[in-house]
């Protein structure tokens, strides 16, 4: 925190597509930081099923109404971004155990590189702890409905844009 009390933290993500699950995260992670980024990691390595600029979009339209959640993108190291943007905690969200392990990892690699970054993990809501994106992009490639696993706006890109 800084010396008047705020909190800027950055929830980093591939959000492709953004889910109810990071929705859940966002929220609650919006009620622990005075700025909460969301940040979009543009890695160029992937094919992704949205662009950078639809998942950006997308965002922005299922966070309308929260004053305090920013939108933006990166690449690189999230530690030089987080230094950008004078975030002192990444947020990460987890589901399973096998979450914890991989995040772990990071936030120890994280915190060796920038030690005046801290990551703060949540735990995903029971209801949204079976979805990831992955698992949507499975369901979407095959024809299926994916409505009530992701925000509106994800849902309605898919009925106008696929």
């Amino acid at each position: 925190m800084s010396t008047d009390g705020s909190l800027i933290a950055v929830y980093p993500g591939s959000f492709d597509p953004i889910t109810n699950g990071h929705l859940d995260i966002i929220k609650r992670g919006a009620r622990l930081a005075s700025h909460l980024i969301v940040a979009v990691l543009n890695n160029t390595s992937k094919q992704p099923l949205f662009t950078l600029e639809e998942r950006k979009a997308m965002l922005r339209e299922a966070v309308a109404g929260i004053d305090n959640v920013e939108i933006d993108s990166f690449d690189g190291l999230l530690v030089d971004y987080a230094a950008k943007r004078e975030a002192k905690a990444i947020l990460r969200g987890i589901r399973a155990i096998s979450d914890y392990e991989t995040e772990m990892q990071m936030a120890h690699l994280n915190r060796h590189m920038r030690p005046e970054t801290e990551t703060i993990f949540l735990l995903a809501a029971e209801k949204y702890s079976f979805i990831s994106s992955r698992m949507i992009k499975e369901v979407i490639k095959l024809g299926g409905d994916v409505s009530q696993f992701v925000p509106a706006a994800v849902a309605a890109h898919l009925r106008f844009n696929r």
